[in-house]
């Protein structure tokens, strides 16, 4: 099974992709297999087999099956592992690349990828690209049998190092899908949240309440786990194109094809006493007048991978600088927010320091109607109709007081 191919609808630069019915027909034809797949005693695994042709098929291996496969240390299966779901790595090795991009957990060869777990809704769009995109040409295939010849040396090697040329190894295109397919993905992710959060932050500076402020706390949390699976990637490609011994051990193609040459040269020279020169790398090879070959660059030479990485590493910063913009938006609605606060605060404040001057005012009018309750003779007591006018004196003097501490107040500016 997965001889089959579906493709994939046109879609416009940078959106998701979109699966049409084939990729639909895999998923329900995988459905009744899922079952039978599952993890056994064994600690057998799904895998997806894809060679240079472009046939597939679905696999059932253990570590020991495929450790003996792709010639990889046991440690990178663990890398490949669910403890890792979210972290980014492109491990080089002798005969291999370990990748393992959030969702997409593989292993590349010069001649084959094997794809971990492809029955995942989120690999599928993976699975799609590769059943489109491969197979590739077979230049790159007729190359071990036209590599060395001692007879005729110089025409076989340039013509397959020509067609080498005409476009990226096997390993680099399977390299360039997954980073296309994980890129869009996390660019969707961002707008999404985009589309998420502009929203919220806006009710939230509208109306502070606790419903706005888990929404945005809720929001938060996305957008720093995105934020960090997005600088996980990039990282990565910035770690490789940092270092150019990096890049070039990912020429896998590179590395088969010179094995392929020097076993040639071993076995033709045991047959024959010529000296047959060896090509040390296969990148640029320029024919001179005379129809001899020479190399123009050496093994360290990685500039069609460094374009490579260089293109998403620009997509990559171009989405992390909009989660950044996002966060940046999200703080300037806290920093407004809580500037309401600090002014509601503030007019709480004021209307406390009013209350107390009132309460000041009417604790003195209280202590003198004290005054005079007391069970103390006074002559005011024998005046008639002495009560209302003193009640209104009084009430009329602490009014006074009130008003004078009022303007001490505001004149020291603690009122605004």
């Amino acid at each position: 099974m997965g001889k089959g191919k579906f493709t994939l609808r046109r879609r416009k630069k940078g959106a998701a992709p979109v699966i049409d019915n084939g990729a639909a027909n895999l998923i329900a034809s995988s459905a009744a297999t899922s079952k039978a797949v599952k993890k056994k005693a064994g600690g057998t695994r799904l895998w997806m087999r894809f060679d240079r042709a472009g046939q597939s098929e679905l696999i059932e291996c253990d570590k020991g099956a495929i450790i003996k496969r792709a010639s990889v240390p046991a440690r990178d299966l663990r890398i490949l592992g669910p403890i890792f779901s979210h972290s980014s790595n492109i491990l080089a090795r002798e005969k291999a690349i370990v990748v393992n991009l959030e969702f997409i957990k593989a292993i590349v060869t010069a001649e084959e990828v094997l794809l971990l777990d492809p029955l995942c809704q989120e690999v599928l769009p993976f699975v799609a690209q590769l059943r489109q995109q491969l197979p590739l040409s077979n230049h790159s295939l007729t190359a071990e049998a036209s590599v060395v010849q001692p007879d005729d040396f110089q025409f076989p090697v340039l013509e397959a190092v020509e067609g080498l040329q005409a476009e990226l190894p096997f390993e680099f295109h399977v390299l360039e899908i997954a980073l296309e397919i994980v890129c869009t993905y996390l660019d969707s992710s961002v707008v999404e949240l985009e589309r998420d959060a502009y929203p919220v932050l806006d009710e939230l500076a509208k109306s502070v309440s606790t419903r706005n402020l888990e929404h945005v706390r809720t929001l938060k949390s996305n957008l720093t786990r995105l934020l960090a699976r997005v600088q996980k990637v990039r990282d990565e490609i910035e770690h490789l194109l940092d270092d150019n011994e990096d890049m070039a051990q990912l020429y896998l193609t590179r590395k088969w094809i010179q094995n392929q040459q020097s076993d040639a040269v071993l076995s033709g020279t045991t047959g024959s006493n010529s000296i047959v020169p060896i090509v040390p790398n296969l990148r640029r090879v320029s024919s001179t007048r005379s129809g001899s070959f020479r190399s123009n660059l050496n093994d360290h030479d990685v500039e069609d991978l460094e374009m490579l990485l260089e293109a998403y590493f620009v997509q990559l910063d171009g989405t992390r600088n909009k989660i950044l913009s996002v966060r940046e938006y999200i703080d300037d609605t806290e920093d407004y927010v809580n500037i309401q606060l600090d002014n509601q605060r503030n007019e709480l404040i004021q209307l406390q320091l009013t209350l107390t001057i009132a309460s000041f005012a009417i604790a003195v009018e209280t202590l003198i109607a004290g005054w005079f309750g007391m069970n103390i003779q006074c002559t005011l007591y024998n005046i008639h109709g002495i009560f209302w006018p003193f009640v209104a004196g009084i009430t009329v003097g602490c009014t006074i007081v009130f008003f004078v501490i009022l303007g001490y107040a505001r004149w020291k500016k603690l009122l605004s």
